[in-house]
């Protein structure tokens, strides 16, 4: 423990947000979207399908084995359900994205971001286990080279 460290500001542990209601209320406004726009809707209301799509999906938000740490739904690696019914979802989630922008610009920006934030990470995490990897194989080329050195020696 340094002399200044008594002066400067101590880090704080970084917060664990709760993205669940917005990653909620987000889906909500798309399935909303989408289906006024494609199944002749009126005022945010859903069909039956589309209704029973968005409690699927709510459900199984509410049960994500991340908790409240879950990446966005869109980035996620981990599909929470059915082959159709992912397409489905992801299919309703690209179609209303554009009215997402026009009727929801703020929240649609949001969304953007913290994509663009799990894709980073992702990114990060990937580079990582590559120079890990790189670096292993050059520790056993180095190792093979000094065995091969030590018997030409003898």
């Amino acid at each position: 423990m340094g002399i200044l460290s008594r002066f400067l500001p101590k880090r704080k542990q970084p917060e664990i947000k709760n993205n669940i209601p917005k990653e909620k209320k987000n889906m909500q406004k798309a399935f909303g979207l989408y289906c006024n726009s494609h199944h002749g809707t009126s005022d945010g209301k859903l069909c039956p399908k589309c209704t029973a799509l968005l409690a699927t999906v709510m459900n199984k938000i509410n049960r994500c084995q991340y908790g409240i740490t879950k990446p966005i739904c869109d980035r996620c690696d981990n599909l929470c359900f059915g082959a159709k019914q992912n397409k489905d979802f992801l299919t309703i989630m690209q179609a209303s994205q554009k009215g997402m922008f026009l009727k929801h610009p703020i929240m649609a920006i949001k969304h953007k971001l913290a994509g663009m934030g799990v894709d980073y990470v992702k990114y990060q995490r990937q580079k990582k286990e590559d120079d890990k990897a790189k670096a292993k194989e050059k520790a056993a080329k180095e190792k093979n080279k000094k065995k091969t050195e030590s018997k030409e020696k003898s």
